[in-house]
Order: C-alpha cells, then structure tokens, then sequence
C-alpha cells in the first residue's frame, strides 16, 4: 500500500505539471518593414526603451532573415511556414494585385484551433483567403477597421490586446499583433507625413508620447544615400519606430497585468526590409536581413545572449507548434507532399549550434502585380548565390516607394547629372546579372560578383546545387526558369523534367 501522505504528494506534482502543460502561451509581434533602427541592434540614436527591456530577457539572433522581401507573401510564410512559391502568395494580397495562398495550405492558426489553442490577430493582415488564415479573435484592416487605427494607434492596439486576453479563459492562446508602423504612408496617406508620423500626434492616441528626431543625427545605413532629403525620410521613420516600440511596451504590460508574462513565449521580428532603395523587395542582405528577438520564461539559461545561428521565418511554425507540443500534420497541396524546411528555435534557446543552423534559402516572385522579378538564393555564413530569373528586364521600383523623397531625390540627381551620394547606379540597381555570387565575410555590401570568377567555380556550383535541391523540395513552378520549362504532369507525374527552350540562357 502507498502511504495516503505520498499519493498526495504526487497527485500535487501531477497537478503541477498539467498547469505547466496548460500555461503555455504565444505572443508574436510584427513589424511592417522595421529593420535594425533600434539600441537592440546597436542604433544609439533610436530610442527603443521597450526592446531594450525585451531583449534583456531573450535570445538576440544576429542571423535571421526573411524568406521573401515582400509584405503579404512574407506573412503567409511566417504562419505557414512555407515558401512563398509553395503556399502560392505569390505576391500582395490588397487590391488589384489579389494574389492568395492556396486552400490546401494548413497554417498556424488552422493547426493551432484544431488543438485546443485560442488564437488572435490585432494589426494588419494582408493575406489570405480567410479558409486557411482563420482567427478566433480579429481585428484588422479586413475585419472593417482602419488601417491606420489598428496597426498604428497603440491605444486601440493596447485595448484589444487586453480585451483578447480578458476573453481567453483556460485556454493556451497565440496571440498575433502586426504593427503597420513603420510601413511608408506617402502614397496612400500623404496627409500624415512620409511615415504617418504625424498621425495621432494631435492627442487623438493618448498612449503615444511623440519623439521627434533631428536629420542630421539619424544613422544613415550603407545602402541609403546620405543626402538631406534620405535623412528627412530616415528621421520620420525612426518616429514611427519609436512609436511601435511604445506600443510594444504597452502589449507587454497588459500581459503582465493578464498575468501571463511568466508563461508565454515572445517573439519580435519584421516581415522584410525597410522601405529604402535596396531594402524591401530586395533579396540582397539589405532586404533579407531581419531583427529576431525571442523570449522564454522556461529557458533562462541564454537570456541576454545573442546568436549567431541562421534563422529563417519559415522556423517560426515549427518553433510554436514544438512550445504547444502539436505536431506537423502529413498533407500536399496540389498533389504534392508538403515537408517543412524550417525547424523549431527552442532548442537555441538552451545552447548555441555547433554545426548546422548555417544555411537559410529566399523565394522571392512579386511584390506588386507588375513588379514580376522571380529571385531565389541560398546563403551561409561566407557566401551568397542570387538567381535572377528575369534579369533581362529592369527590377521595379513600387508605388510608395517610388514618390517617396528619398527615391525621388536619386531619380532626379540621375536625371540631372548630379552625385546622388550612393554606393550604386540606378542603372546597376535596375539591371542585374542572372547569377550574383558574394563573399558575405569580405564584401557584406555585396558589390562584387564572383559567379564569374574562376576562382569561385566550385563554391558557385555547390551554391547551385544546393538551390536546385531545395527548389525541388518545396515544389519551386520557377526550377526550370529561364531557360526551360517545367513538365510535372501526365506522363512526367512521377518523373517531374526540364526541357530546354533553345533562348540561349
């Protein structure tokens, strides 16, 4: 017989152990084009207090990247843990560009409800459809609120983030709040300023407290000209950086008050690169390049550190469904068995990686409907293989950022003949080679290719035959472009084949 006194003990231990299991919580945060503006990443001059904070208590990845530098595709890969050529957001999601994941796609929130756990979005949304990107809890520019209003006001942002957590009784959540800030506003709102820094700024966002920067002491990154008109751009941004950093501390503290910040995982990151020429719909360093901050109340071995592991967004399913212990379901979509490519973070959380973790692949197709420049690549930690797929016709420039003044200021010193103050052309930037080979370690402004280099010959067909496998698992339409095309089907179902076009590529 067991003593009474010890089948007490252990029915508290088991007691224990179920809460555990039960207190299980997820808290992703998203920025719209936010870079590396921020102390976290070593910008003194951005003020970022509350990431400051976060990242004292989390896991800093200095390696991490997104997998696609475009705004709708790269957040249907973060919940669907898929390239964007292999869960069809082939482009934006708004308006006339219209592009869609496909319906067999199983994403997060899909695979997350089905196992007990309440999900939510606040902010922006911009992919779909609806069937596989289904939410317990929303409230986005797709559920009828402004834009403006739910992914830049940190007010309403805060009062929907406590209004989810009151709702959320006994069951685990994944909550998911995607700021617009600090996305370009020019085109659409010009009102507002270049960044929307002036929207709230009247009183009307009583959470905000506005901080202004001075153009001359903003940090110019390397890629950005450093004229008077990039450095006005650049000083709006980091007020709107600021503001989401506000915002951040806010979500924060009602998860504190919710009582939930000793139980939830957090992860901070960005959905591509800023909004400047070489960043956003790039797929060199300048656009691929993201901030990753992640926070675990059950692994404090490594808080504070940082990491030099090689994360790529399509890690972030994986990485929640191993915290909620669900496992990946065996499906395919268009026929086609579906396998992750990404894999979960938690174990990075406990020590850092003696070996793999050291590679990270991109898909880039559209950005805009007409900004057709299908790229894709594979990094390491020495080199770097861009495969321009439509290099023969110039790379587009998108509606926001083309009347923004920082590009308008590069237009018209082109035009007139005057020193544009950038590392670049504009006739270099629009027309590239189809294979662009770096030396990330020796030239991480990525200015000198070496797909031609003799020297290179046996890095460059590695880097190629590294693409061409990932290619073929993920189910890549674009494995056969430019020079072939693709026979998958009848005959060749089992046995998918290039055949030459003859073009001469």
């Amino acid at each position: 017989m067991v003593p009474a006194d010890v089948k007490f003990i252990v029915f508290l231990v088991l007691c224990t152990l179920i809460l555990q299991v039960q207190s299980r919580n997820v808290l992703l945060i998203l920025g719209d084009d936010a870079g590396f503006e921020t102390q976290v990443y070593n910008n003194e001059i951005c003020k970022t207090p509350n990431l400051n904070k976060l990242a004292e208590r989390s896991l800093v990845f200095n390696n991490a990247f997104t997998s696609v530098s475009s705004c709708s595709p790269s957040r249907s890969v973060v919940l669907s843990g898929l390239p964007q050529h292999q869960n069809g957001m082939y482009g934006l999601f708004n308006g006339y560009h219209h592009f869609q994941s496909f319906e067999d796609v199983r994403s997060l929130p899909s695979l997350l409800k089905g196992a007990g756990v309440r999900t939510g979005i606040i902010g922006k949304k911009n992919l779909g459809p609806e069937s596989v990107y289904p939410f317990d809890y929303s409230v986005t520019e797709l559920d009828g609120h402004s834009i403006l209003q739910t992914g830049r006001n940190i007010t309403f942002i805060r009062q929907h983030v406590r209004e989810f957590l009151r709702q959320n009784s006994s069951s685990p959540f994944f909550l998911y709040v995607a700021f617009h800030d600090p996305h370009r506003c020019g085109h659409t709102h010009p009102q507002y300023g270049q960044f929307c820094e002036k929207f709230g700024a009247d009183g009307t966002m009583p959470d905000w407290n506005p901080v202004f920067f001075d153009p001359a002491s903003v940090v110019v990154p390397y890629f950005v000209q450093d004229t008077p008109a990039a450095r006005l751009d650049i000083a709006a941004q980091y007020t709107t950086i600021n503001r989401m950093d506000q915002g951040i501390g806010l979500i924060l503290k009602e998860l504190e008050l919710a009582g939930h910040a000793d139980d939830t995982l957090v992860m901070y990151s960005s959905d591509n690169g800023i909004p400047f020429p070489n960043g956003r719909t790039n797929l060199y360093d300048s656009g691929l390049a993201e901030p990753f901050i992640m926070s675990s109340p059950y692994h404090r071995k490594r808080l504070g550190q940082k990491s030099d592991a090689m994360l790529s967004h399509v890690d972030i399913l994986p990485t929640v469904l191993d915290w909620f212990g669900v496992k990946y379901p065996h499906y395919k979509i268009l026929k086609n068995a579906v396998t992750l490519t990404g894999k979960s973070l938690l174990p990075l959380l406990k020590e850092e990686p003696k070996e793999s973790w050291d590679t990270v692949y991109a898909s880039h197709s559209l950005h805009e409907v007409t900004m057709y420049y299908p790229m894709r690549v594979v990094r390491n930690k020495q080199y770097k293989l861009i495969q321009n797929i439509n290099f023969q016709m110039p790379f587009m420039i998108d509606q926001d950022f083309f009347v923004s003044r920082t590009f308008q200021d590069l237009l018209n010193r082109t035009q007139q003949g005057k020193e544009t103050h950038w590392y670049k052309t504009l006739h270099n930037y629009y027309y590239r080679d189809q294979w662009e080979l770096f030396n990330i370690v020796t030239d991480p402004q990525e200015l000198h290719n070496l797909a031609r280099d003799p020297s290179h010959s046996k890095v460059y067909h590695q880097l190629q035959n590294q693409l061409n496998m990932w290619q073929n698992i993920t189910f890549d339409p674009w494995i056969c472009s430019p020079s072939g095309v693709l026979q998958d089907v009848g005959p060749h179902k089992y046995h998918p084949q290039c055949y030459s076009m003859y073009n001469g590529l």
